[in-house]
């Protein structure tokens, strides 16, 4: 048995169930914690759901943040500073994770706040989150405004990456299972996962094999 749902009758759903179903229909989605400091070394980090890989060469990563009706620290300093890290999250840090979310005044250091500690790469004046397994630092490269509902689109370009060196294959993969990174559906549901299924490269006269660990 199954429901459905016309345009009017999403847009007569109330504010925050609408907010809470569309963004929970699109499936599991990277969770990662973004590392901040403006030019006064004021630390920053929030945690955003809206990661996408964009290219390998250059290596470079997306963000989508909030229109300019809320408070946007995180955007306001990688802009100001040209750099920000992405870190993953894993269940020990779930709740400090979600807890960055909170709306705290840009004085206050989200690190400090949750229980998280900054950590500074050799030769980066970014901060990354030292209980993260897998991070990264990035450069902004540019900026795209949306005007279909006031979104800022931000890409940038993978400079350095920390990952255990266990969980890297012979071919590049990196398993981040092994690492349990954690990953979200809707605003608020967080999920660890199990080992997934590798398929060979896709052609039109073989079908594809698993490839084995």
């Amino acid at each position: 048995m199954s429901i459905q749902f016309s345009r009017e009758e999403i847009d007569q759903m109330p504010q925050r169930y609408r907010a809470t179903f569309i963004n929970s229909l699109g499936g599991f989605k990277s969770v990662v914690l973004i590392g901040t400091k403006d030019k006064n070394g004021q630390e920053n980090l929030s945690i955003v759901s809206s990661l996408f890989h964009i290219g390998a060469n250059p290596p470079l990563c997306g963000l989508i943040f909030r229109p300019d009706s809320v408070d946007r620290h995180t955007l306001d300093n990688l802009l100001e500073t040209g750099w920000y890290s992405i870190n993953h999250i894993h269940p020990g840090i779930i709740k400090k994770a979600h807890q960055t979310s909170a709306r705290y005044p840009k004085e206050v250091s989200e690190f400090d706040e949750v229980g998280l500690t900054p950590e500074y790469p050799e030769g980066f004046d970014v901060p990354m989150v030292k209980e993260s397994a897998v991070k990264w630092v990035m450069k902004f490269r540019e900026k795209h405004d949306l005007e279909i509902n006031g979104t800022h689109m931000v890409l940038g370009e993978i400079i350095q990456v920390v990952v255990p060196t266990d969980c890297i294959k012979e071919d590049g993969f990196v398993d981040i299972v092994s690492t349990e990174t954690t990953t979200c559906s809707g605003l608020d549901s967080y999920h660890t996962v199990k080992p997934g299924t590798r398929l060979t490269y896709a052609k039109p006269d073989t079908w594809p094999e698993e490839i084995k660990s």
